[in-house]
């Protein structure tokens, strides 16, 4: 349920506008390679963690950044002085993929409310929304204990598969799309490569659910919970795109929710449905940077007598601060490509096969194999990420026009 939860967020809803950016045919094969190439990267983290684990008879399997630090520490000397480096960059591109999760969950909540309003009339401007969304976001985001915020993470997961199972039944209905391209141009690969990785992106879940569970070797197994979990949650992105793009065609949406019927009621309540269960997701997504950066900014401020104050107010900047950076990016589909080429690329496909290469003893296939992943990740996060800031600045001309 907890890899279900981290790895089917607003992404399976974009999943349409992946295959419009690769095709029907071409996006069919891409999404099963990418989320192989996703879960072998996860695997790849969860070796070097045992392997650090093993070789420094530690009680449990380090995080995400120290398994980095540790791994560079104990490699070869030359690397051994950018432990710390690679430890921070690895916290770094965390918070980025987090807080880029919570911008996309505000555009996401404050779009499709905004759709439903305006067909009853009440037509206010998307900037508008967000500040109204921004009321609740900010109230959850104050809740400090992780044990508070597991009854709405149940509460989403259950709201997230009525949304997805409903979304389904109106893109299977006929007509569909008059025309659908089979592949898309090379220009838009980077696009869809974008939106798929971020989709998949959930490799910081890993390390914390093998360390929850009684019998971790059962996690990573041939048919542990990794797998089998992954291999679900492929089918569902595949068979999401795929139908929502036969559906819809070119004329689709950055969520496909924002294609369903404007004037029934089924439709209208799926919107706020789904939008609900992201508001209720969005405190966990921002638990986790919380968590990794405030342990060092208390250590700071240990002199002051009101701790609780001091949380509470570097909270509050860091929603503001994904509110404004949601205010000033307004384009749903392009803010999910960008979190996805640029941060989420970087740690779920570049960082896992370069630790690989620097604990384990490598033969030319296994070399050749992490040199690819690695490529493929270069060449993703950087046409992704350029074609992404392109796009956004012609919509803003657009806007000025």
């Amino acid at each position: 349920m907890h890899l279900f939860k981290g790895n089917v967020g607003s992404g399976i809803f974009a999943m349409g506008d992946a295959f419009k950016n690769s095709g029907a045919v071409l996006g069919s094969v891409l999404v099963p390679i990418l989320g192989l190439i996703c879960v072998h990267s996860q695997h790849l983290l969860l070796n070097t963690s045992l392997h650090l684990q093993e070789k420094l008879s530690l009680t449990k399997n380090p995080g995400f950044a120290t398994t980095v630090e540790l791994c560079f520490a104990t490699g070869p000397s030359g690397l051994q002085k950018y432990s710390t480096l690679s430890r921070r960059l690895v916290n770094l591109f965390l918070c980025l993929t987090q807080f880029g999760f919570c911008c996309v969950y505000f555009v996401f909540i404050s779009t499709n409310v905004k759709q439903i309003l305006d067909y009853y009339g009440y037509e206010y401007d998307i900037h508008l929304h967000m500040a109204v969304v921004l009321i609740p976001v900010y109230l959850s985001c104050l809740v400090r204990n992780l044990k508070f915020l597991v009854p709405l993470s149940m509460l989403a997961n259950i709201l997230m598969l009525a949304g997805i199972i409903i979304t389904l039944y109106y893109a299977a209905q006929p007509p569909g799309a008059s025309r659908v391209e089979n592949f898309a141009s090379i220009g838009q690969l980077p696009l869809a490569f974008g939106t798929a990785v971020f989709a998949f992106e959930g490799i910081g879940l890993v390390l914390p659910l093998q360390n929850e569970m009684k019998k971790p070797k059962k996690f990573n197994s041939t048919f542990g919970v990794l797998n089998v979990g992954m291999v679900i949650v492929t089918i569902l992105y595949l068979t999401v795109g795929l139908v929502s793009y036969l559906k819809y065609g070119d004329a689709i949406h950055g969520s496909v929710t924002l294609d369903l019927p404007k004037d029934e009621i089924l439709a209208q309540c799926v919107k706020l449905i789904i939008s609900v269960g992201i508001l209720f997701t969005f405190a966990l997504q921002f638990y986790i940077p919380i968590d990794l950066m405030f342990p060092s900014v208390r250590e700071h401020f240990s002199s002051l007598k009101r701790p609780v104050l001091v949380e509470l107010v570097f909270r509050t900047v860091f929603v503001l601060i994904t509110f404004a950076l949601a205010e000033i990016v307004p384009f749903l589909d392009l803010f999910i490509t960008l979190v996805g080429a640029f941060s989420s690329t970087t740690i779920a496909l570049i960082i896992p096969p370069i630790l690989e290469m620097v604990t384990q003893k490598m033969t030319p296939w296994i070399l050749i194999k992490d040199l690819f992943i690695v490529i493929v990740g270069l060449l993703g996060c950087v046409t992704g990420s350029y074609e992404s800031i392109r796009l956004i600045v012609n919509a803003f001309k657009k806007e000025s026009l």
